[in-house]
């Protein structure tokens, strides 16, 4: 037997977009109104803004926004692109789902209150949840490998 719930089938969205630190669990998360490299390239700013200091390696998946030839790269943030299909290869997928947990079986009425549960979540996770999550092993090992 399947369980009921609400159902909403509002069509409105945002996007958040994050980076992880795996080993500390540190983070960083802005939310935009599109998923393309307009706000990919602002995101990246941001990033770079945030962490000026650090050289930062940003794992991306291949999506198309993220491999956008107009995209200018910060100097402190250099891409790693994970092979297709594999987004067990990514830290911050992890913890989307781990989120996604908690958001499950809400009904939203407007965005509104889907951004403030959301904001609720990310203020509530400590950064050793984080690292837990998204800080496995193999995942630590082949980070420092690709930063020597």
């Amino acid at each position: 037997m399947k369980p009921h719930g609400i159902v909403g089938w509002r069509r409105e969205n945002f996007y958040l977009y994050g980076a992880v630190e795996p080993a500390t669990g540190d983070s960083f998360f802005y939310e935009f109104s599109h998923l393309d490299g307009s706000c990919f390239q602002l995101f990246l700013n941001h990033f770079s803004q945030q962490f000026p200091d650090n050289l930062n390696l940003l794992q991306l998946d291949n999506g198309s926004f993220h491999k956008s030839l107009t995209l200018d790269w910060p100097d402190n943030i250099l891409p790693i692109f994970q092979p297709a299909h594999s987004p067990e290869l990514n830290p911050i997928e992890r913890l989307w789902e781990h989120f996604k947990q908690f958001l499950r079986w809400e009904t939203c009425t407007n965005l509104a209150q889907l951004r403030q549960k959301l904001t609720e979540i990310l203020n509530s996770t400590p950064e050793s949840v984080i690292a837990s999550i998204c800080g496995w092993d193999y995942i630590n090992t082949a980070l420092l490998s690709a930063s020597s």
